[in-house]
């Protein structure tokens, strides 16, 4: 068998683990030290097809439920951080569309040709300038007008915007709207611009290349994702956002616990029959990667088993408090054990994990995942918890 049938017979998530080690390891450290996007990476993942994994395979994609893909993005992730990040986003706005948008004449086109056919990217616009982080509310209005429609919105962040050949972006649904009453809105490459407002000179992910961006976009009515976006948070946004990430940062956790592995292996063969000292240390770190992996592939098959019934039932369970509670305590809890593993890890390895060049360095590890108590503030998901468990009872 040749290396590219090879590589066609194995699994979405086998085949981006070839890429994270063939390309996304190799060109890491650039991504990080110039700020730039992982186009590498990218081109690879396009030309494997893997892209469209979250699309349906009646529209041409493979189909992959939560737990491949969150398999999939912490397999990129142990590569780079980066690369796993945007890969992720990615994902949550193609099930946003491939979940709500399914049926409707435009949205079935875009997942066929846009998605499955060309490897589309798509980026998302949630922020916003004067909603202070809550993505929940929108000051931005989409203006339709018989069969066409308008937007403006002035972001705080757009990830990967500027590499991205879509954007995804929450508003208003009318001028008259309350903040709360939000759409999703479609925009292709070609409809929109962007107009860099700030700078991504950040500690770490800084291959997601996110400054903020005035948007402008032009369309067709048709581009306005059906329904509510209170519906596509709760059931897709959220609990996409939430495994997707916790995927990927227990990938970062898990290439630097790897590379201390790999030092106290080396100090073992230099002293044979002697147990290195830190050897116990990275037993006990192993421990807590070992709990944070079962965190959110349990979570993961909890999804996939309620999106399979796709009965009423279903859908009532991921709009209620008991799976909004779940999310939230999955965020918060993988968003602060992966940098303690990080430096766990560096604590094992010592000096040669702190410079940043060796091949045991942890400090880009260490760097990307501190961003992750940030995406959606572990204070504001708190806050939101503890409102609900002052009425919320466990059965």
């Amino acid at each position: 068998m040749s290396r590219s049938s090879e590589i066609k017979a194995m699994g979405v998530v086998a085949r981006t683990a070839a890429i994270a080690a063939e390309v996304a390891t190799r060109h890491a450290a650039t991504v990080d030290a110039q700020s730039r996007f992982p186009h590498e990476t990218f081109a690879a993942l396009k030309a494997a097809k893997l892209l469209s994994a979250a699309v349906p395979q009646s529209h041409g994609g493979a189909g992959a439920g939560m737990l491949e893909l969150g398999m999939q993005c912490a397999a990129l992730a142990q590569g780079c951080g980066s690369s796993g990040m945007v890969l992720a986003m990615h994902h949550i706005q193609v099930a946003c569309i491939a979940r709500h948008g399914l049926g409707a004449a435009y949205f079935d086109r875009y997942l066929r040709e846009n998605l499955a056919d060309r490897q589309e990217l798509i980026a998302s616009i949630t922020s916003e300038n004067g909603t202070f982080g809550d993505t929940r509310s929108s000051v931005c209005a989409v203006a339709v007008d018989g069969e066409h429609m308008a937007l403006e919105k002035d972001a705080t962040t757009v990830s990967y915007g500027a590499h991205a050949d879509a954007q995804l972006v929450t508003c208003r649904r009318a001028a008259d709207a309350a903040a709360s009453d939000q759409v999703l809105v479609l925009f292709e490459k070609g409809q929109y611009a962007l107009e860099q407002t700030g700078t991504w000179d950040t500690l770490g992910m800084r291959g997601t290349c996110s400054p903020g961006a005035k948007f402008s976009g032009k369309g067709r009515a048709e581009q306005v994702l059906p329904g509510s976006f209170a519906d596509s948070s709760a059931q897709t946004m959220v609990p996409y956002s939430h495994i997707l990430w916790s995927a990927l940062w227990s990938g970062i956790a898990t290439d630097a616990l790897g590379r201390a592995a790999e030092f106290v292996r080396g100090a073992a063969r230099r002293n044979p029959g002697t147990m290195p000292p830190n050897a116990p240390h990275l037993a006990r770190a192993n421990v807590e990667l070992q709990a944070m992996r079962h965190n959110w592939q349990a979570c993961a098959r909890e999804f996939d088993e309620l999106t399979e019934a796709g009965d009423r039932a279903a859908r009532e369970e991921l709009g209620s408090m008991a799976w909004a509670l779940k999310m939230n305590q999955l965020k918060m809890g993988c968003s602060e054990v992966a940098p303690r593993l990080c430096h766990e890890a560096l604590q094992i390895i010592g000096i040669l994990g702190y410079k940043n060049d060796t091949p045991f360095s942890v400090g880009r590890h260490y760097r990307d995942v501190l961003s992750a108590a940030l995406m959606v503030s572990n204070e504001r998901i708190a806050s939101k918890s503890a409102s609900m468990l002052l009425v919320y009872k466990d059965a």
